[in-house]
């Protein structure tokens, strides 16, 4: 996977904007990045949808941290810091954006979890 032509975070916004060669453009909220951090705590080890995160409705990026030239660690300022975001997986994020957050907002429906405004 080729790397993002730029990568651009919009603290106001709360989201991280990624932009690739191909011209494609994804602006992904912190807390979509935060709740599908692909860290071995809340993925997982084995198959699955992996751990649920909640109460992440205000979290914020605080770093960016190249990683080789294959990834980025983000810093949440929850003290997450532990997945390294991968260009393949960053893109899959982008891509996939629509359905996996409706996923998740199902899986937070299902425990009966009532997302906040962050604020």
């Amino acid at each position: 996977m080729t790397a993002p032509t730029a990568i651009t975070v919009r603290s106001k916004a709360r989201v991280l904007e990624v932009e690739w060669p191909d011209g494609a453009r994804h602006a992904l909220p912190f807390e979509y990045l935060r709740v599908f951090s692909p860290s071995a705590e809340v993925r997982g080890h084995g198959g699955g949808e992996g751990k649920l995160e909640l109460a992440k409705e205000a979290v914020r990026v605080t770093q960016v941290e190249p990683v080789g030239v294959y990834a980025v660690r983000l810093h949440f300022d929850d003290g997450h810091n532990t997945g390294l975001y991968t260009w393949a997986y960053l893109r899959e994020l982008g891509d996939q954006y629509e359905r996996r957050w409706a996923r998740y907002l199902e899986r937070c429906d299902a425990l009966g979890y009532e997302r906040k405004p962050p604020g």
